[in-house]
């Protein structure tokens, strides 16, 4: 005759409760896309003024990318897929707390 073990494993959840400034909206520099067009699409989709968007797309130039504006993955998620539907890369990321 033989012996069965029924043997149940426990599993932890974490939830992780994202705040409002959770999450970066990533711009990523490339050779295609120039100043002016990056510049236009930061102040159309993300609100930015003239000078916000000009350092913005500086700094895309020199580091590679950067977070042009952080808040809610709801918020930041459209605005970044309007971004990409201009042909500019970018992404939303979870900060790292």
């Amino acid at each position: 005759m033989a012996n069965f073990t029924n043997t149940q494993t426990e599993q932890e959840t974490e939830t992780i409760t994202l705040t409002e400034s959770s999450c970066s909206l990533i711009v990523w520099n490339d050779e295609v896309n120039t100043f002016d067009w990056v510049i236009e699409t930061l102040i159309e989709v993300c609100g930015h003024s003239v000078e916000q968007a000009e350092q913005c797309t500086i700094i895309i130039d020199s580091k590679g990318k950067y977070a042009v504006k952080e808040g809610d993955y709801d918020i930041l998620k459209p605005q970044c897929d309007a971004i990409t539907e201009r042909g500019i890369n970018a992404t939303v990321e979870v900060i790292a707390n």
